[in-house]
């Protein structure tokens, strides 16, 4: 088995400027993930709670869920992001929390919207015991 000992031709990655991204904010009762894409839905950036160092409890706290925003901003900044526009879904505690995180950012808010599902009745509950 030969090896060949060519360089490949390698290009560097062109530095790519999205103005206009969209933030997703999903929390839940143990954690907020939050995820940074284009208007297209390819990611940029994302960052959790967990990946912040919290752990156990302290991950739902809305405390955790600004640092976890600010520290997916800071992994956006190469793609000069200008405004943004913001889904939100989940019921835990960081969900305000990081809405207010991210006015302090320097990024535009044009918009928030809530896309917590909710349920429809669903399937038909168990009959009750009979004791």
């Amino acid at each position: 088995m030969a090896q060949s000992n060519q360089k490949t031709n390698m290009r560097k990655k062109a530095a790519r400027t999205v103005p206009r991204g969209r933030v997703y904010v999903q929390s839940t009762f143990n954690n907020t993930i939050i995820s940074i894409t284009d208007a297209s839905g390819g990611v940029l950036s994302w960052a959790s709670a967990g990946n912040a160092s919290f752990k156990g409890a302290r991950k739902s706290t809305p405390y955790a869920a600004q640092v976890t925003l600010k520290n997916a901003v800071e992994k956006a900044k190469p793609y000069n992001l200008e405004s943004v526009e913001v889904f939100v879904s989940g019921v835990g505690q960081g969900r305000e929390a990081a809405v207010r995180a991210l006015q302090g950012t320097g990024l535009t808010v044009t918009g928030i919207k809530d896309i917590t599902p909710i349920a429809h009745n669903g399937a038909r509950p168990k009959k009750p015991r009979r004791v």
